[in-house]
């Protein structure tokens, strides 16, 4: 071969390297478009938040209630088709029950969840629902709570900084001790009875013949375990979890209160939402409140299976003495109530 035959061979070669190379890079330029082309679609169809609002409860992350919380928050994400979301903040993050009551009817947290107890100081009126022994059942209690009276009392919390969505379940609280056994309200007699301070359950506890004794939740096992009391009372799922059952192995089936809980919006927030999102927000808290009570329900009866495994005697009250207890609780009736008879008979007839 000659010299310049070599020669065109290997200006072939190289044209051809330089047009490979040129098309490679044409090649690669075409696909970085289309990647880039994609991000950007991806980028436009990606809904942002319109709004992203705080929920603040106080119970840990396993709990039903806060269960519930983020079964809502998913609920509304998905409805809102993203652009509502809601950040749960568990185990008080935001601060305990009180605190986050005050800051929701503040606008500074947007929802919360608390039980009636903690905040019927705003709605005297809501005092009625959690009355001792004004419930024959949970049946009874739900009836109530689901139908016409407590939506009522839903909305009557109009006005006080909180929009009231729904109910939530929060069990049965019953008494039980140490030494001996409560089987009639005799037995109660100079008993010494931890219970939560505040004003009602220390005068149901004075009714009964005990005497109440206010000592902190984080303190009532060993206050049971060394007779500093001679018993306390609590819902099933606190009276296993904090190995109240234990040291005080006698549960009596009183059913003296049955407290329900209410899921709320600060009114702040809600009135920054159209009627339509207002709507979807209320919906999802309405069957996130369901949902709620069938893990209530779970709850309960796992811890009280335990509670009977362990040895715990469990005793039930006859209805003799279930009338007796009620009817202790008359005078309180007439102290608590005496403004909101016309609420009260409506419960209690509810469960005839």
């Amino acid at each position: 071969m000659d010299i310049e035959t070599r020669k065109k061979i290997i200006k072939n070669q190289k044209s051809w390297k330089f047009a490979t190379a040129l098309m490679l890079l044409y090649l690669g330029g075409i696909i970085l478009a289309i990647v880039l082309l994609k991000h950007h679609q991806e980028e436009t169809d990606k809904v942002y938040p319109e709004y992203v609002f705080t929920y603040a409860e106080n119970q840990s992350g396993d709990y039903p209630t806060t269960q519930g919380a983020r079964y809502f928050a998913d609920l509304v994400e998905k409805r809102s088709g993203g652009r509502i979301r809601i950040l749960i903040y568990p185990a008080a993050e935001l601060g305990d029950e009180d605190s986050a009551v005050e800051q929701v009817i503040d606008g500074g947290i947007d929802f919360t969840r608390a039980s009636l107890a903690t905040i019927v100081s705003y709605n005297p009126r809501s005092i009625v629902l959690m009355m001792p022994y004004i419930y024959n059942s949970r049946e009874h209690m739900w009836r109530v709570l689901s139908g016409k009276t407590g939506d009522n009392v839903l909305r009557s919390f109009d006005g006080t900084g909180m929009h009231a969505m729904s109910w939530y379940d929060a069990g049965v609280r019953n008494f039980y001790t140490v030494d001996k056994p409560i089987r009639g309200i005799d037995d109660l007699r100079n008993m010494s009875i931890r219970v939560q301070a505040s004003n009602l359950n220390r005068d149901m506890i004075r009714a009964l013949g005990a005497t109440p004794v206010t000592v902190v939740y984080a303190d009532v096992y060993s206050a049971l375990e060394t007779g500093t009391i001679d018993g306390a009372e609590n819902n099933w799922a606190s009276y296993v979890s904090m190995h109240h059952s234990r040291v005080a192995r006698y549960c009596t089936l009183d059913e003296h209160m049955r407290i329900p809980e209410i899921q709320m919006m600060s009114e702040t927030s809600y009135r920054r939402l159209s009627p339509e999102d207002q709507a979807l927000i209320d919906q999802a808290s309405r069957e996130s409140a369901e949902y709620e009570k069938e893990l209530w329900q779970r709850r309960e009866n796992s811890s009280r299976e335990k509670a009977e495994k362990d040895g715990v005697e469990i005793i039930k009250l006859s209805d003799k003495e279930k009338i007796r207890f009620r009817k202790a609780m008359e005078p309180l009736y007439r102290k608590y109530c005496g403004d909101y008879m016309d609420l009260l008979t409506e419960v209690v007839s509810a469960g005839m």
